[in-house]
């Protein structure tokens, strides 16, 4: 066993463990503002779904108290999987640019190219959300755009996330 005395100081400063260490190091590592930027949306961002889920999951929880188990039991697991879903894209790009700073070095245009398409999933979580508004939610609004996402059905709202993401993952894999 080696304690940290023993470990080379640009070994420990190469490093980090866990994601909030993560955090600070690809925050650190980049030259990108564009991507710095993006690790602060995103940082405030995550804190803010994780606060609303879990207010969510208590509702849930006080709302099945008493109930057997099945199909409460489900909806409890799967709305943490929406929050998991939810979330996951937006850690990402942090993740995959911290990684490849510690491992290969990564360039400014790399990072750029991850913050866009993280900004991109965020402005599309923005549009499935307005399509996903309940018709007795909805306010009348002037905009034809508005109105057009109002009008599609509401299980479209997956559609923009599910396409960001994936252009998420092309746009890591292309400039890999």
């Amino acid at each position: 066993m080696t304690d940290a005395s023993a470990v080379p100081a640009d070994e420990t400063a190469k490093s980090y463990s866990g994601l909030p260490g993560a955090f600070r190091y690809a925050l650190g590592a980049s030259d990108s503002w564009l991507f710095k930027g993006y690790v602060v949306v995103a940082l405030l961002l995550t804190l803010a779904i994780a606060l609303v889920f879990a207010l969510g999951l208590l509702v849930l929880l006080a709302g099945s108290e008493g109930l057997r188990g099945g199909t409460f039991t489900f909806s409890r697991s799967f709305f943490l999987f929406v929050g998991l879903l939810v979330v996951a894209p937006l850690l990402a790009p942090i993740l995959l640019v911290a990684r490849r700073h510690r491992r290969t070095g990564s360039t400014a245009t790399y990072d750029r190219a991850l913050a866009l398409s993280g900004f991109v999933f965020v402005a599309s979580l923005y549009v499935g959300l307005v399509i996903s508004v309940p018709p007795q939610l909805q306010e009348p609004t002037g905009s034809a755009v508005v109105a057009a996402l109002y009008a599609a059905p509401q299980l479209a709202g997956l559609a923009p996330p599910l396409a960001a993401a994936a252009l998420l993952y092309a746009v890591h894999r292309f400039l890999r």
